[in-house]
């Protein structure tokens, strides 16, 4: 069986704990103050993109150490004793979060804003097909398959049966005829 290697952090941890144990308030204050540092760098890696949460970890964790110190065995390495619970404190940050963002999901908002995209949709094609329909067959049709449905102007000759000549100055003449309507209507 391998000897664990003992750092210099739990060696002094250890020894700050043990004499607190033992009744030494010094000690154990000394403790608390020493490893609130180690835990706040612990969380702050883990936690880079919510930092407001980990102080709220810090103690939660320095509690939770309190609470249990009777449970601590010695002989065993403290900073896996602790260490622990500081990985189940993280964990249940994490679990409320997912639960948290699940329950407070902001669909009404998202829905309120598709609505009114879809209304507007909905009104500016009906301008558009009013404003269309005062266009010769060849124009709203040039106009309607290359602009509107994005076909290219050879895609839209052979669905019309005109040739792309014919497409290319229908869009031209339509788009001029569009432009004059709708400055008409301003």
């Amino acid at each position: 069986m391998r000897t664990p290697v003992v750092t210099a952090t739990e060696h002094d941890l250890l020894a700050l704990f043990t004499a607190a144990l033992d009744g030494d308030a010094a000690a154990y204050q000394h403790f608390l103050q020493r490893l609130g540092q180690l835990l706040r760098g612990y969380f702050r890696r883990r936690l880079q993109g919510l930092p407001d949460d980990v102080e709220d970890l810090v103690q939660e964790t320095l509690m939770a150490v309190h609470l249990q110190r009777h449970t601590y065995r010695r002989g065993e390495p403290l900073t896996a004793w602790v260490h622990a619970m500081a990985r189940y404190k993280l964990v249940d940050l994490w679990r409320r979060r997912e639960r948290h963002d699940a329950l407070n999901d902001p669909l009404d908002d998202d829905l309120a804003v598709f609505a009114v995209e879809d209304r507007e949709a909905g009104e500016t094609r009906r301008d558009l097909d009013q404003l269309l329909a005062q266009l010769p067959a060849g124009q709203r049709l040039a106009i309607q398959h290359t602009k509107i449905e994005g076909l290219s102007v050879r895609e839209a000759a052979a669905r019309t049966g005109m040739s792309e000549a014919s497409v290319k100055v229908g869009v031209h003449r339509g788009l001029k005829a569009l432009a004059r309507q709708w400055k008409g209507l301003a």
